[in-house]
């Protein structure tokens, strides 16, 4: 079974290799509907995650079904953006380098 949305963030700095980020400095606020908000913050190498609201350069919204889809590898992220399953507001260079962090 896949793990929960709550799981993924929680565990998340432990799973993205510092060198993914090296000479990141961007904020996510993650919208999961009807689950709950992260804001990730990654600093040149770091990364860490807090439940809830926060300032962010790229704000993402998405259900749980979608994000589960997304992580698992189930759901291409442009088609997903292009056919408003996920919405994206904010820095469009930050959310670029997504795929960074999320694998």
């Amino acid at each position: 079974m896949a793990q929960s949305v709550q799981e993924f963030f929680e565990t998340m700095p432990s799973r993205v290799p510092p060198e993914n980020t090296a000479g990141m400095t961007n904020s996510y606020l993650f919208e999961i509907k009807d689950v709950g908000t992260w804001l990730v913050d990654v600093k040149d190498g770091t990364l860490t995650v807090t439940e809830g609201e926060g300032e962010a350069d790229v704000r993402i919204g998405m259900s749980e079904d979608i994000f589960q889809k997304l992580v698992a590898g189930e759901q291409n992220p442009m088609r997903a953006v292009m056919t408003g399953k996920i919405r994206v507001k904010g820095n469009m260079g930050a959310a670029s380098k997504l795929q960074k962090i999320l694998g």
